[in-house]
């Protein structure tokens, strides 16, 4: 299933998630298992956090004084669908593996 996940694009660009094992990089191209890292202060679901359209409205795309945040498109195998308020972009997949086909 094709997906979408907003990531942050470092400063030599490559690409790390958002929140949860930020010091991670995300290669393009290569299948990866999702990792657990229960993080103080998010709710704990495992698996790799992907939208249906390249919409997160509560997350800013370009913080002030970060890394610059672009979403890219994946392709998502074994995954549950969770339901989320529009406002959090509707519904979340989250997913066992996850590919990165390209940046958006």
């Amino acid at each position: 299933m094709i997906a979408y996940k907003l990531v942050r694009k470092m400063k030599d660009g490559q690409l790390s998630p958002l929140f949860i094992n930020k010091k991670s990089r995300l290669p393009i191209g290569k299948w990866m298992e999702a990792e657990d890292h229960p993080t103080k202060g998010f709710a704990h679901r495992k698996g790799w956090h992907c939208t249906l359209s390249a919409n997160a409205p509560h997350l800013k795309e370009n913080p002030k004084g970060g890394n610059k945040r672009v979403w890219v498109k994946v392709e998502v195998q074994r995954f549950l669908k969770y339901d989320r308020p529009e406002s959090q972009g509707g519904t979340w997949v989250l997913a066992d593996r996850m590919k990165i086909l390209n940046e958006i």
